[in-house]
């Protein structure tokens, strides 16, 4: 059996979860659009690390129900899924690998610790 079969079984990918938790200071403002198809988006910046560890990721929050109220400098956690999404600029195509926000709060909230508690539910 190939590796490709074996990866694409009802039980590698029953077991297969895309979960992504990071912790860190919101970077920019948030920004919201509408979306063409309707709804909304809210797109931000969190930054993890320090000195060569430090990285900036980019983050999605589509049609949040309640919606964090943040500030550049406010510790978050963000729990969601990474993606990476395909679209055309400047006569190409280009990409970007973002997080894909499932909840979002600020780091010392109860609403940080639940997404927390139910996401090392579903990873157990």
């Amino acid at each position: 059996m190939s590796n490709s079969s074996k990866s694409n079984s009802p039980d590698a990918i029953a077991s297969s979860v895309n979960v992504a938790v990071i912790r860190g200071v919101l970077a920019t403002d948030v920004r919201v659009s509408e979306l063409p198809a309707g709804g909304v988006v809210h797109n931000f910046e969190v930054k993890t690390g320090a000195g060569e560890h430090r990285h900036v990721v980019p983050v999605a929050w589509h049609d949040p129900v309640r919606p964090a109220r943040l500030a550049p400098g406010d510790e978050v956690v963000v729990v969601g899924a990474v993606r990476r999404r395909w679209f055309r600029s400047g006569g190409g195509s280009q990409s970007r690998t973002e997080l894909l926000a499932q909840t979002v709060a600020k780091a010392d909230s109860s609403r940080a610790q639940k997404a927390l508690a139910a996401t090392l539910v579903l990873l157990a």
